[in-house]
């Protein structure tokens, strides 16, 4: 009982992350374009999402790779289960496949409050990452170990471009409402969505990898990267 409860936390976990990695490098995408539209000669700003995006996507091909290495596919988790889409559904009033990057690079505050949005998902999930390292179920497997020392040196540089470009433009910092709603999306996953899917025997396996389908396909991370 206690090595099914064990397996089953460690599929949710990783299953969680390769939505949200996944989720978070193609949403960069669309900030680039945003920002490469507004301001095409800050090229400090650029490269440092830039570097955002490739962390995304190397941190997702890193639980692909935990993922095989253990001989199994993540389950199907959907945006309910994504930090940023819940934030960007409540702050914006739809989907981010449905934001309109043009009426974004036209307006100040829908970018403002889009960056703001970002550097609070990154906050929290750096938060979330301390917790994780400290987990007893996470600590047994060497390989997640390694994977989140990595996330967690690679974060801060995550809202690092975001509050910048916050304060050099003379924007104000999140208020607690903001604050809050942060706060109330991570408890609805973690009290809520995360015992539901748990408990859930019928949520399935991806079949094909969620990223089969992506427009660029990098190289993948190396085995003897996460070998334990």
């Amino acid at each position: 009982m206690l090595n099914f409860i064990r397996r089953r936390y460690l599929d949710l976990l990783g299953s969680i992350y390769i939505y949200n990695e996944r989720r978070g490098y193609l949403s960069i995408d669309r900030v680039l374009e945003a920002v490469r539209g507004r301001a095409p000669d800050d090229h400090e700003l650029i490269a440092a999402i830039e570097k955002h995006r490739a962390d995304e996507r190397k941190h997702y091909v890193m639980f692909r790779r935990w993922f095989e290495l253990r001989g199994v596919m993540p389950l199907k988790v959907d945006r309910t289960c994504g930090h940023i889409d819940r934030f960007v559904e409540i702050m914006f009033r739809r989907t981010i496949d449905e934001l309109d990057t043009q009426a974004i690079i036209a307006d100040d505050r829908l970018f403002e409050r889009l960056c703001r949005v970002i550097s609070l998902t990154e906050q929290r999930g750096h938060k979330q990452v301390h917790v994780l390292l400290n987990h007893p179920i996470v600590q047994r497997d060497k390989t997640l170990m390694k994977i989140f020392q990595i996330i967690e040196r690679d974060e801060p540089s995550h809202w690092a471009p975001y509050d910048g470009w916050l304060k050099a433009n003379g924007k104000r910092d999140p208020k607690w409402w903001e604050r809050a709603i942060d706060g109330f999306i991570h408890g609805e996953l973690l009290l809520l969505k995360l015992p539901v899917l748990f408990l859930n025997p019928w949520v399935g396996r991806y079949e094909r990898w969620p990223d089969a389908d992506d427009p660029v396909v990098e190289a993948p991370v190396r085995p003897t990267a996460l070998a334990a």
